[in-house]
């Protein structure tokens, strides 16, 4: 989910919110679009599930920002993607996105709905096993996310040979430890453990996704096994509020 990410004092350190808002934007949202692709264009058989256009996410509502059902990532992320993408098509696999560059906006929109603890409409999906006033306290929920940063994506894996989902052991944005890359195994070694949580097929899926990744210039997040950002994003110290929309 939106977890973790960047605390309140990242704005101290001089990190720059670039917004769209009525507000006093810093930048103008039309000079933004113009760091940032299409995904479809540069990965063309990539396919979108962009979970917060529609109401099948831990919200259960359409999040603020995703005017349409595409993704944007930086060039330079979506260039690597690219890399990533061949590598796994030519192991039996095309990549599936749920969500990529997020508008500040819609972390707005995350926070807003993490104070209201009476919204429990899509706990029994995503956080059945935590208390909704404790999300915050564990980082499920905060107030900057790094993909306004714009090169953080989540994704997963279609298997090209079953036509599905390949099997992760878990869903997309699932608050819990079950969502650690360590579940199951060492991620750094690929080495499996058995447990009562993940089978070692589904700890294999995930760590063909992570190699995939790893070796095309993007770094994992340790509470997440679809979470990646490019190592050398182009914007690491700036927090976008464009729309999500085709460019």
């Amino acid at each position: 989910m939106k977890k973790i990410l960047f605390p309140l004092f990242a704005l101290m350190l001089g990190a720059t919110v670039v917004s769209c808002n009525d507000e006093q934007p810093l930048l103008e949202p039309e000079m933004d679009s113009s760091q940032f692709v299409n995904i479809t264009d540069v990965v063309p058989d990539v396919i979108l599930e962009i979970r917060y256009f529609g109401t099948y996410n831990f919200v259960g509502a359409r999040i603020d920002g995703y005017l349409q059902p595409t993704a944007l990532l930086t060039r330079e992320a979506a260039d690597s993607l690219k890399a990533v993408s061949d590598d796994l098509k030519a192991q039996g696999y095309r990549l599936k996105i749920y969500d990529a560059y997020r508008p500040q906006c819609a972390v707005d929109h995350f926070v807003r709905w993490g104070k209201d603890l009476s919204d429990t409409l899509m706990k029994s999906y995503f956080y059945p096993n935590e208390c909704k006033d404790s999300l915050f306290i564990k980082e499920y929920i905060a107030t900057r996310s790094g993909h306004s940063r714009g090169s953080t994506l989540d994704l997963t894996l279609f298997d090209m040979r079953t036509e599905k989902e390949a099997d992760m052991g878990g869903t997309f944005d699932w608050f819990g430890k079950e969502s650690h890359p360590d579940c199951g195994g060492n991620p750094e070694t690929g080495t499996y453990r058995q447990n009562d949580t993940i089978t070692a097929q589904q700890f294999e899926n995930r760590m063909i996704l992570r190699r995939a990744m790893l070796a095309h210039g993007f770094k994992p997040y340790e509470c997440e096994w679809w979470h990646f950002t490019l190592r050398n994003e182009p914007f690491p110290d700036t927090y976008f509020d464009i729309p999500v929309k085709e460019l």
